[in-house]
């Protein structure tokens, strides 16, 4: 990524871009009894590809050269990733190719097939190997990384935007993280224009790697071992470190069990289907003590999982 900070410029400039593709999803109150009036949803379940992931990855298919796009795109993906860019691809009419790891959900491999997009499944390793070394630089497509393309950021920093308009005064926002492009777009969009806001990073306590990253002032690799495969990256890249080190206020680690009960929750008190990952958020806004965050908004990022797997986590609640 460009060392220099994004600006609201250029985050106005990619919101214009994904005008035609995405809608502004709106905030919408935790219903848990009587509803949580002060824990809002951004349900980002709702764009095309149901999760976030089309705002930053639409905007930067859209940002490449023509040239550049006709020999085709490629990126790495747990599965959201490879289905955003399945998806923009088929609409500029090129062809799209997607490393998954050999672990991801089925219905994950089955919509990349659906929007048009090849996956290519390896082993999580190998998978990670082709990031670490930067192999995808020898490859003929247009390779888009998920977490540090600047043009990714500024597509997910749309979010930001999205919130402070509806909510400006919000205190805190809640934020899934894996490699951190999500979170770098968002924070620092929203940081720009509310320098006083709570940023708290979240995080899978089986895979807490920007929070050891944190702890040790440097990026760190962890063992990874969650269902919340959708940000199940055991490690924070050096081109990231920085720039979530600037942003983030807080970490948040969210237990499997919190996870389940989060899913559940927005199932039944909001009619979400919000996959493990999606879940991060709220799950950690309801285990945080409302002196300790304020008025916060939690996104929810991504509603592709098995249904067998989410009938069997929402089931599992209704029978305790």
């Amino acid at each position: 990524m460009n060392a220099s900070l994004p600006t609201l410029t250029e985050f106005h400039r990619a919101a214009t871009l994904l005008r035609d593709v995405v809608q502004p999803t709106p905030l919408i109150p935790l219903h848990r009894y009587q509803g949580e009036s002060d824990i809002l949803l951004k349900p980002e379940i709702h764009q095309p590809v149901h999760s976030f992931k089309i705002r930053g990855v639409w905007h930067a298919v859209a940002s490449l050269d023509e040239q550049r796009r006709q020999a085709g795109v490629s990126t790495v993906s747990a599965g959201n990733t490879a289905q955003a860019l399945a998806w923009s691809a088929h609409r500029f009419g090129v062809s799209a190719r997607s490393l998954m790891p050999d672990s991801a959900p089925t219905s994950k491999v089955k919509a990349v097939e659906a929007y048009g997009g090849e996956p290519v499944l390896v082993p999580v390793d190998e998978l990670f190997r082709y990031l670490r070394e930067h192999l995808w630089e020898r490859e003929p497509y247009a390779f888009i990384h998920p977490w540090t393309d600047r043009d990714v950021l500024l597509g997910h920093g749309t979010i930001g935007l999205e919130i402070h308009h509806e909510l400006p005064d919000v205190e805190s926002v809640l934020i899934p993280v894996g490699g951190g492009g999500l979170l770098g777009g968002v924070a620092s969009a929203l940081k720009s224009l509310r320098p006083g806001i709570r940023i708290i990073a979240v995080e899978p306590e089986g895979c807490p790697a920007l929070a050891r990253s944190l702890d040790v002032g440097e990026p760190v690799s962890v063992p990874c071992d969650t269902i919340c495969d959708g940000v199940a990256v055991p490690y924070i890249t050096a081109e990231m470190f920085p720039l979530l080190q600037r942003l983030v206020d807080r970490i948040a680690l969210v237990s499997e069990d919190d996870v389940r009960a989060a899913m559940r929750i927005l199932a039944i008190g909001n009619k979400m289907v919000a996959e493990p990952s999606a879940a991060l958020a709220t799950a950690a806004a309801l285990a945080l003590p409302q002196s300790e965050r304020g008025l916060s908004v939690c996104l929810v990022t991504g509603g592709n999982l098995n249904p067998a797997v989410f009938a069997e986590i929402v089931s599992a609640g209704a029978a305790s």
